[in-house]
């Protein structure tokens, strides 16, 4: 069983990155659950996606991820990779992030302050995290929205996927309009 969770702000694509996930495993002939079980169809919005892929002939019965029960954590923000650090396996679990800060509304208000040093909070749990600044990728790719799509690119090239079925998935899940762009992104990620 693969339990990964993907952590984000709304209209980052964390929904569209778990589809990603979801056509992989059906074209793999493999048993997958996805939910979004937090977050707010608006921008800026705290937005999380469980994904469990079950191994060949598994049965998955639920899409939700215990905390310590991820192997992976895709988190498309820094302070949200943060938030849900908790959830990540601590025997083996590996931490993806970008490093791109997207203020929440109480740092907005000033109420709170964004907090300091995230990735070395990060790190000092999981010292093999992965730090990633995918919107530079994304930019040149073509549109700051296809971050999510260059950080599945750098988490392709650490799985035992072969790179075209990644790709594929990503044309079967985005808008035509928008699949050169993504592959794109997810090439210049899996390139890193």
């Amino acid at each position: 069983m693969k339990s990964i969770l993907i952590a984000g702000v709304g209209g980052q694509g964390t929904l569209l990155a778990s589809m990603v996930f979801g056509q992989i495993a059906l074209k793999l002939n493999y048993d997958v659950k996805l939910s979004e079980v937090h977050g707010m169809a608006q921008r800026g919005g705290s937005v999380v996606t469980y994904v469990r892929i079950g191994d060949k002939g598994e049965t998955v019965y639920s899409p939700v991820i215990d905390e310590c029960g991820a192997d992976i954590l895709l988190a498309f923000e820094e302070l949200e990779g943060l938030r849900w650090l908790p959830f990540l396996n601590p025997d083996g679990g590996k931490a993806y992030c970008n490093t791109q800060q997207i203020l929440p509304m109480p740092v907005i208000t000033g109420a709170m302050e964004y907090p300091q040093d995230v990735e070395g909070k990060i790190k000092a749990h999981f010292p093999d995290a992965v730090f990633v600044d995918a919107l530079s990728l994304a930019n040149e790719a073509g549109s700051v929205k296809a971050v999510n799509t260059v950080l599945l690119g750098v988490l392709a090239k650490n799985m035992d996927i072969e790179k075209n079925v990644w790709l594929d998935a990503i044309r079967s899940v985005v808008k035509p309009k928008f699949i050169e762009m993504n592959e794109k992104a997810f090439l210049l990620g899996y390139g890193l």
